[in-house]
């Protein structure tokens, strides 16, 4: 990161308790302010805290903030149980002081400030998951000779100004962290009411340039109710109507308003909605701001009171629109996101094939795209028949999770299928001409797979014939319910440049019995060992061996699939006839 106001952060405990997205909300703050763990030590400051408190970032981090900074007014350690700053964040609320002392770092002295916490989500801060709780401080230098105000008195433009702040840093952490557009939504509204106002209105232009009333909440009582009935699609935007909402929508100016002045006659069906909007919700005043960013006009936010007879200001429409800046590229984040992951996942599933109809044999995959990875990978499966009338089956995974991992899976699969068709070979051989091709004519770094042929012997029992390079072993279940993994024929992954010979195993498949191909998104966990997942998968693969075929892969994936899972997962049944 660079500009005037950032900074390199060092820790004395551990570099993974400081965070990128912490830092980037810091240094965006015009003022002096450190964030917290839960154990009340510092994991970030920023460029302006240290100047303040004339500490570098290494003499901070990683200190107990209460320990090093706080005093009394005589310079003093300050007892814990006299700290004000410290019983809030113990209870996980905001908190604020007109002035109190901070510690100097370049002559020991008093420093007199004027400080505000609030506590961020850490859940909106990568990297922070493991803390329980981040709690943000903001402050400034106060003059010394100012006289302590009473409580009551608190009405001065600092104090405003870190409220201001705070509610910005969380705003960037919190929409920032998320590339779900609904999610992104949900949280803007829970940032603004009923902080700023009891109602707040989204409505958001599609990408087809359709307007949608998206969200309608009132914020009474501590709870936040949204009112369906003022939701749902809206008119067009008009070309060069004068009116608020309208002038917002093309991104032409933020507006204080109000029900007067929708009491014209309407000059759009948007004017009509909004006159409608301020009869049944009672707003007397409201502010509007466009959501945009850099590229185009995603919609407006109104905020609106009906509950206080305080109108909206100048200065709260200027943080309002800071906020909907804010959200604006959150939202274009999370769609272009979207658009990208919709792209990549259409294009895999379009290149995975339909199974081949074999007599005798029953046949189910599925394909389920990572929930949370940042684009669909390289898991793959194929079926079909090959020249000597056997049956090629396939499962692999090529090394990556975005397009260029699903192009190679493309490629690799085609390949496959060119060397299986035209080579009267066992599934080594085949593979072994697979792995010579991809070092040299694909863009496929490495990838792992199973490749097998099934077919009938001469006494009408089917029998398996397969290689593994480097993927995660096949399991047969037979029909009393006996799993066991077919461990043979494992080799080296492809694209090592090794060419270390590779072992074929054969397997006769008893009446009945299910074979499973899989990747390992459907094994793997974070904090789970291999071989727990694997336990897991025969476990559950064993008690469903009675299940019909589809019945039973359906199952195994909402029984077996992770529950943290970050990866694409592929999974290939088949199954032999019960009689030979």
């Amino acid at each position: 990161m660079t500009g005037p106001e950032s900074t390199d952060i060092a820790s004395e405990r551990s570099p993974e308790t400081t965070d990128a997205t912490l830092t980037v909300v810091l240094a965006a703050l015009g003022t002096a302010a450190y964030a917290v763990d839960e154990q009340g030590c510092i994991i970030a400051v920023n460029a302006l805290a240290e100047r303040v408190l004339a500490r570098p970032a290494a003499q901070l981090v990683g200190h107990d903030a209460h320990d090093l900074l706080h005093r009394d007014a005589h310079g003093q350690p300050l007892p814990r149980t006299r700290c004000a700053m410290r019983l809030a964040f113990l209870a996980g609320h905001a908190a604020q002081a007109d002035r109190e002392w901070f510690a100097r770092g370049d002559d020991g002295g008093r420093l007199p400030v004027s400080w505000l916490t609030t506590p961020l989500d850490p859940r909106g801060l990568s990297g922070l998951s493991g803390h329980e709780r981040v709690t943000l401080v903001l402050f400034h230098t106060v003059d010394e000779a100012e006289p302590s105000r009473a409580p009551s008195q608190r009405v001065a433009q600092p104090l405003p100004e870190l409220e201001r702040l705070a509610l910005l840093a969380e705003t960037t952490a919190q929409l920032t962290s998320t590339l779900d557009a609904d999610e992104a939504v949900r949280r803007l509204v829970a940032l603004v009411v009923p902080r700023l106002a009891d109602w707040v209105v989204v409505d958001l232009i599609s990408e087809r340039d359709e307007v949608w009333r998206t969200v309608v909440a009132h914020a009474e009582n501590g709870a936040v109710t949204h009112h369906e009935d003022l939701q749902g699609p809206m008119p067009p935007v008009p070309e060069h109507s004068s009116m608020p909402l309208s002038r917002a929508l093309r991104g032409v100016a933020s507006t204080l308003t109000g029900p007067q002045t929708y009491q014209q006659p309407p000059d759009s069906g948007i004017a009509a909605e909004q006159r409608r909007l301020f009869e049944a919700t009672g707003i007397h005043s409201a502010a509007i701001a466009p959501l945009q960013s850099t590229r185009k006009v995603l919609g407006a936010v109104t905020l609106g009171r009906s509950q206080t007879s305080q109108p909206f200001t100048p200065a709260d429409l200027a943080l309002l629109e800071d906020i909907a800046r804010r959200a604006g590229l959150a939202l274009d984040n999370a769609r272009l996101y979207q658009r990208q992951r919709t792209v990549a996942e259409t294009m895999q599933r379009h290149l995975l094939p339909q199974l081949p109809q074999v007599p005798g044999l029953q046949m189910t995959a599925r394909y389920l795209p990572a929930p949370d990875a940042s684009q669909v990978g390289g898991d793959w499966y194929d079926a079909f028949p090959l020249s000597d009338g056997a049956t090629a089956l396939a499962v692999g995974d090529v090394v990556g999770h975005d397009l260029d991992a699903a192009a190679g899976m493309a490629q690799l699969r085609n390949m496959l299928r060119a060397y299986a068709w035209s080579q009267q070979e066992p599934p080594s051989g085949i593979v072994n001409r697979l792995d010579q091709a991809v070092m040299h004519i694909t863009d496929v770094t490495m990838a792992t797979m199973i490749f097998a042929r099934t077919e009938t012997t001469d006494d009408g029992r089917w029998r398996l014939s397969w290689t593994n390079a480097g993927h995660p072993p096949p399991l047969l279940v037979t029909h009393d319910g006996l799993a066991s993994y077919l461990t043979d024929g494992h080799g080296i992954l492809l694209g090592t440049g090794t060419h270390q010979p590779r072992p074929d195993a054969t397997v006769l498949l008893p009446p009945g019995s299910t074979l499973l191909l899989y990747t390992d998104g459907l094994v793997e966990a974070h904090g789970r060992s291999l071989d727990e997942g694997l336990d897991r998968l025969r476990q559950h693969a064993a008690a469903l061996a009675h299940r019909p075929l589809t019945a039973f892969t359906d199952q195994l994936l909402r029984r077996v699939r992770p529950a943290d899972n970050d990866d694409d997962v592929v999974l290939f049944t088949l199954r032999t006839p019960t009689r030979a």
